[in-house]
């Protein structure tokens, strides 16, 4: 497993945690909270736009 810093947990309201990391190449990863071993990864630019679409509510039934 990469070296990742995962920030603190998003808990959105009655939806699951999720937390998102970065490593020292610059790729970014988002992972369930308490389920880091398990975690989707692209660039950062590609997990900003799905992060800021799930809280426009675009995307909310992702989570």
């Amino acid at each position: 497993m990469p070296d990742v810093i995962w920030e603190e947990p998003y808990c959105g309201e009655g939806s699951a945690c999720f937390r998102i990391g970065t490593d020292n190449s610059g790729n970014a990863y988002i992972a369930i909270a308490g389920a880091e071993d398990h975690y989707l990864t692209d660039t950062r630019e590609a997990l900003r736009a799905l992060i800021h679409d799930i809280k426009a509510g675009k995307a909310d039934h992702l989570l």
